[in-house]
């Protein structure tokens, strides 16, 4: 047990989030990042405010309940498939460019380590690895994230209801790339089950959540969210089920997955659209005609 919790601080000290963000303090925020309930010294920024406020800026009069209810009006129903389109094209954004960088970085140095690693912590029969991968398998963490999406939509909780919606967009996307990636690879895994071994599955997914957690709460909740992560992590080795770099991209995938969906979704909407239709006539020599334009 103590060659595991070796390894779950190391990867706990070396995830994408401690490099980029700084051990102990607040994440960074990207420009038009929300995360509702953010503060400074001076004073709560409202989450309504416009980009130019400053901290502790009146928000604008509240609209009517029955046009926007509980939602900010960017984290509805009705925008949910258009919103895991958006933050699946958003992972393919400049902003992320950091981490893919430091988690690459890492994947590739952790990759000299694999059979080491591997040698050193292996152990199958364990009950930690054992219940770690049967409380984060995809179809468990699925039905808590589906469950906490319902709640969710049932608070009148402004913060946590954006948190849950995020968080089944990230599980959701987050799937979906480790699935196209593990089948782009096709890495056998250490204990010769498959070639679905790189990257973690259990370990992107684990990181995806602690990113959208901490993205919302701050590291109040980051730092035991990443902490779960990584233990999540350190089973899957224990287990024998992957090699340390294929733990360390899941940690890095899942991370930008979170993180741009926060991103994505809490970015100011556009303005209203108008549908307007144009007519104008067509006239030449030998034609004629009408030429109809919609624009919306």
């Amino acid at each position: 047990m103590s060659r595991a919790w070796i390894v779950l601080v190391a990867l706990a000290l070396a995830s994408p989030a401690s490099a980029l963000d700084g051990a102990g303090g607040a994440a960074t925020r990207l420009p038009g990042e929300s995360v509702a309930g953010q503060e400074s010294l001076e004073g709560p920024v409202r989450p309504d405010a416009g980009p130019d406020a400053g901290p502790g800026a009146a928000a604008p009069p509240a609209e009517d309940s029955h046009t926007r209810g509980r939602d900010d009006g960017r984290r509805t129903l009705r925008r949910l498939v258009p919103n895991l389109g958006r933050s699946a094209i958003g992972v393919f954004n400049r902003d992320n460019l950091g981490p893919l960088a430091v988690g690459t970085m890492a994947a590739g140095f952790a990759f000299m380590y694999d059979d080491q690693v591997a040698d050193y912590i292996s152990d199958p029969d364990h009950g930690f690895g054992k219940s770690l991968e049967d409380g984060a398998s995809p179809a468990i963490l699925g039905a808590a994230v589906a469950g906490v999406f319902v709640a969710g939509r049932l608070s009148s909780g402004p913060r946590f209801r954006a948190m849950s919606y995020d968080l089944l967009d990230a599980f959701a996307i987050n799937g979906v790339y480790t699935i196209l990636l593990k089948t782009a690879v096709g890495r056998e895994r250490p204990n010769g089950e498959d070639d679905k071994s790189f990257p973690s599955g259990h370990t992107s997914n684990a990181f995806a959540l602690a990113a959208v957690a901490e993205r919302h709460y701050g590291w109040k909740v980051g730092v035991p969210a990443y902490a779960v992560a990584s233990a999540v992590a350190v089973s899957r080795l224990q287990r024998n089920k992957h090699y340390l770099s294929d733990v360390v991209a899941g940690a890095a995938v899942g991370y930008i997955v979170g993180r741009t969906v926060v991103r994505v979704n809490g970015a100011p909407l556009d303005g209203p659209r108008r549908v307007t239709l144009s007519v104008t006539p067509l006239l030449g020599r030998q034609t004629r005609g009408l030429m109809v334009a919609v624009a919306f």
